[in-house]
């Protein structure tokens, strides 16, 4: 790692989307967030954002497990109006660059799909950003679009999460899509994570607009892991001389535990806290069955009664035409009546 006594001397800065890294400031230049700098590339410099300075940069480095000792490229200097005009249009140049390359690599039959392209900041070098599912020989293909727009060109390869996090979108919760926004590190997400908060495993509920399962599976994750640490097993049943209840569900920051108990004339859904779970669970190992549940039961064969709402839904309580009935009638104004002479002489 960075000694802490060059801590000072070492920012992070951002390019395109959410490609970073770390640079030294040889120069001791005075950088603040949101500072555009010039810094060191391979050839020629790059055009960057600082996102991070001071102490928080030993932290960064830490959990990007940069090794002691590595060399860091340099910070050459804050970008002068020259360096922001060519870098402004090095980047207009970017879409047209993607469509040209597509044309090209389809004209070479590879199968592969160019997502994005990022230009250096000295419009010397690119970066072209594929998607591809097998191993593709593109070797005939960075001569070409070297030879095309007279660049150093550079490939990478990107998965779904990455390509997703380039192109942008509206998500299912009607926000923008999180990997274009503001998730720098895309973590790995399993079914287990629905499993655990008691979710549906429905894949088109599940899968973002990648299709792969959405990252937002892992927010809530370890909420729900701490929740139920001392939760028993639900793959187990319960015994009571009521019948035998099997698990259906668990309401996890409530502390409820659902179980539909099977009896010879009836179902009844019984609710009972982790504790006497617990209790019922440690009865039944030892062969014994207890007398009753002692919690709340619900029976799901009776439609007369109505589970009582711990809520009110001030909007759906709420009728149209609730200030029509509450007007009052004016006393002062009265329904004018017909002259009968007026027909007649007519």
């Amino acid at each position: 790692m960075v000694q802490p006594s060059a801590i000072n001397e070492v920012v992070e800065v951002r390019f395109k989307n959410t490609r970073k890294g770390f640079y030294k400031n040889v120069n001791q230049l005075n950088l603040r967030v949101g500072d555009i700098v010039a810094v060191e590339a391979s050839p020629g410099h790059d055009i960057g954002v600082i996102t991070l300075t001071g102490e928080l940069v030993r932290e960064q480095m830490k959990k990007y497990k940069v090794p002691a000792g590595a060399e860091l490229k340099k910070v050459y200097r804050k970008a002068k109006q020259a360096d922001v005009e060519k870098w402004e249009e090095a980047k207009e140049l970017e879409h047209e660059t993607m469509i040209e390359s597509r044309r090209i690599a389809r004209d070479l039959k590879l199968n592969m799909k160019i997502g994005d392209v990022e230009y250096q900041g000295d419009r010397t070098k690119a970066i072209f950003y594929y998607i591809a599912e097998d191993r593709v020989d593109f070797r005939q293909l960075i001569k070409v679009l070297a030879e095309r727009f007279r660049i150093r060109v550079e490939m990478k390869q990107i998965g779904a999460r990455q390509e997703a996090g380039l192109i942008g979108g509206i998500g299912s919760c009607g926000r923008e899509l999180c990997c274009s926004t503001w998730i720098s590190d895309f973590v790995s997400v399993t079914t287990n994570a629905a499993r655990v908060q008691q979710l549906s495993l429905n894949p088109q509920k599940l899968a973002g607009q990648c299709g792969k399962l959405k990252c937002c599976l892992n927010y809530e994750l370890d909420s729900y892991i701490d929740a139920q640490k001392d939760f028993p097993q639900s793959d187990k049943e319960i015994k009571s001389k009521l019948g035998t209840a099997y698990h259906q569900k668990t309401d996890v920051f409530r502390r409820i535990m659902y179980y539909q108990a099977i009896a010879e004339n009836s179902s009844k859904i019984i609710a009972l806290t982790p504790e006497r779970v617990k209790e019922i669970l440690q009865a039944n190992k030892k062969g014994i069955v207890v007398e009753t549940w002692k919690e709340q039961t619900i029976d799901i064969n009776t439609t007369g009664n109505k589970a009582e709402l711990d809520y009110t839904n001030s909007v759906g309580t709420e009728s149209l035409t609730r200030f029509d009935s509450n007007k009052k009638k004016n006393p002062k104004r009265r329904k004018k009546r017909r002259n009968p002479r007026r027909n007649e002489k007519r």
